[in-house]
């Protein structure tokens, strides 16, 4: 094992490969060479704003190369970057701005008053000098943020030493290769990937907003081997017509691993009849690194439904309300911890772990283990609809819908029923249109207990879930109720 700062991996592959092409963004292309250079002279700009080792530096850049130099520069002055979404309003950025307290705010113009900012763009840095940097490593290597369930912004920081293992293979990510990550990069899963992709020498291909077509054309242009997905971007993708999702050459995609929400099991069906099973895989896991679990395709069409088993470096429970570990079978709160220093992985700032004795840490979702030690998830506590006494999960509700023709997404909520406590209330983007309600729920009788067929439907034309194919029940059911 030998371990590089963040603030010299950069230079250590452009030694290797200068010209070499380590990003690449619609029509730009960034050499080893000059993300190295750049990330220098950006560097030294935050450090004449006031950027000091140990400072968090909030970066609300939209997709693009300019996030890259932005976050490679907090790493070379030991500070720790902490991104942020750049359509954040006002008020809700002010709100993490007033967690982080951060030195210096990139992507927004004249931050009032509560800390120095530039815009997306920012040029200042042209006239600073290139070359090296004294080496320092952040403490802590990133912050992200999280409303969670209570809709309350959190940081969930990394308190671990900005290093990287040059021997590490993390994952499926493949070494000098080339990587596809079409999400936005604010999110936890997105900038993981990409940042370990560089630090593995891969080139990395991204793009300023998911559309399925040109995912398929860039995997075909540049031979990308690996691809990170959430279920939203590989539903639009087999919503295309077979005609042009069958004209590009996708051959070269050795691993599509796909994250960040359930994946409704005739969509993964297809990915792998589409495939190949070897090539599909999933991850578990939590923003809080807490543990993960993994399955590929060949695991899962023997353990349909699983996310998989844990990863060698963490262990799984299932425990009751009262704290009682449950057997095989019995769903409880999914818990998890590191076998090496547990109870390490993460720090809040604004919200409490759910750490118990030991180290053992949930992030809220349910679940339940088979006899061979897989996982299969049921739904988030808080997003469960207690409806007549019986549990019912949205994520199984909303995969249903999602089989449907014409549905592009979907969200299950539970709407006050004077009688039932609760009932299923489903909203259902259909952007064409002509589906009725009546069609939908035949369709929906023949996959779903009586129980859990929805008491009452809403159409909608605009996306239910995020490009990182987040849905915000919590949200949408207050809208709802106020309206």
């Amino acid at each position: 094992m030998a371990l590089i700062s963040m603030s010299r991996i950069l230079s250590s592959w452009a030694a290797k490969q200068p010209e070499g092409v380590a990003l690449v963004y619609e029509d730009e292309s960034v050499t080893w060479k000059q993300l190295d250079e750049i990330s220098n002279r950006m560097a030294r700009s935050y450090q004449s704003l006031g950027v000091k080792e140990g400072d968090f530096v909030t970066i609300a850049l939209p997709n693009g190369v300019e996030f890259f130099y932005a976050m490679f520069a907090t790493w070379k002055l030991g500070a720790t970057p902490q991104p942020v979404s750049s359509k954040l309003p006002k008020v809700e950025r002010d709100a993490i701005i007033e967690l982080a307290k951060p030195s210096l705010v990139v992507g927004v113009e004249n931050e009032a008053g509560q800390c120095m900012s530039i815009p997306a763009g920012y040029t200042g840095y042209t006239n600073q000098s290139a070359e090296p940097l004294r080496e320092r490593t952040s403490k802590k290597m990133r912050a992200v943020t999280s409303g969670g369930s209570t809709g309350r912004p959190k940081l969930i920081v990394m308190p671990t030493p900005a290093v990287w293992d040059d021997e590490a293979s993390i994952f499926t990510i493949p070494h000098e290769s080339c990587v596809l990550v079409p999400g936005p990069l604010y999110h936890n899963g997105p900038i993981m990937w990409s940042i370990v992709s560089l630090c593995q020498g891969n080139k990395v291909v991204i793009v300023a907003k998911f559309i399925a077509e040109n995912c398929l054309e860039l995997i075909q242009e540049h031979q990308v081997e690996h691809s990170y997905m959430v279920p939203t971007m590989m539903q639009r993708i087999w919503n295309l017509p077979e005609a042009i999702r069958n004209k590009y050459d996708v051959s070269s995609l050795k691993t599509l691993m796909h994250t960040a929400a359930p994946c409704p099991a005739w969509l993964k069906e297809a990915f792998i009849d589409w495939l190949g099973p070897s090539v599909i895989w999933e991850l578990y896991g939590g923003s809080e690194g807490n543990g993960a679990t993994v399955i590929n395709g060949e695991e899962w069409l023997r353990f349909k439904g699983s996310v998989g088993r844990p990863i060698d470096t963490c262990e799984i429970k299932i425990i009751d309300e009262n704290g009682k570990s449950l057997q095989p079978g019995e769903v409880g709160d999914v818990y998890m911890r590191l076998k090496d220093a547990p109870g390490s992985s993460y720090e809040y700032v604004g919200a409490e772990s759910n750490v118990i004795e030991d180290g053992w840490d949930s992030i809220g979702d349910m679940g339940y283990l088979n006899e061979e030690g897989y996982l299969f998830l049921a739904d988030r506590r808080t997003d469960l609809i207690i409806c007549g006494g019986a549990n019912i999960y949205p994520a199984e509700v909303e995969a249903a819908i999602d089989g449907f023709e014409g549905v592009r997404s979907s969200a299950v909520i539970g709407l006050p029923h004077e009688d039932l406590g609760n009932q299923v209330h489903a909203i259902v983007d259909a952007p064409n249109g002509g589906i009725s309600s009546e069609t939908l729920l035949s369709y929906l009788s023949n996959l779903l207990a009586r129980y859990k067929l929805p008491r009452s439907i809403e159409f909608v034309c605009e996306p239910l879930r995020d490009d990182a194919g987040k849905v915000r029940r919590k949200a949408l059911r207050e809208a709802r109720l106020n309206a």
